[in-house]
């Protein structure tokens, strides 16, 4: 369920405090049915909590320590991307090093 990045987006937009699907469909940048879609996974797993603002539906986190968990999960994951991408990095450098069979490029 945290795996997926768009409801981790949703839930980095949430920890600055209570926000309508509309507001949370700007900032990710998306129609509104796919936060809808995510905000009631997120909502069933009991992590996001629902205040009604008169017509308004407001979406806030239902644990603040979830913060530290998105924070965890981006740390790791900018590990892992910066280590992949290093290792790219290696693997041309190798492949521009070695001749190309004929000795033509």
């Amino acid at each position: 369920m945290l795996t997926d990045p768009k409801r981790l987006m949703l839930l980095d937009v949430l920890r600055e405090g209570e926000h309508s699907v509309g507001d949370l469909a700007d900032e990710l940048g998306a129609p509104w049915p796919t936060p809808s879609q995510h905000l009631a996974v997120l909502r069933s797993a009991c992590l996001v909590g629902t205040r009604r603002a008169g017509t308004t539906i407001l979406y806030n986190l239902a644990e603040p320590e979830l913060v530290e968990a998105c924070d965890v999960i981006h740390r790791i994951v900018g590990r892992r991307l910066a280590s992949r991408a290093v290792g790219i990095s290696r693997a041309a450098s190798v492949v521009e090093g070695q001749p190309v069979a004929g000795g033509v490029r």
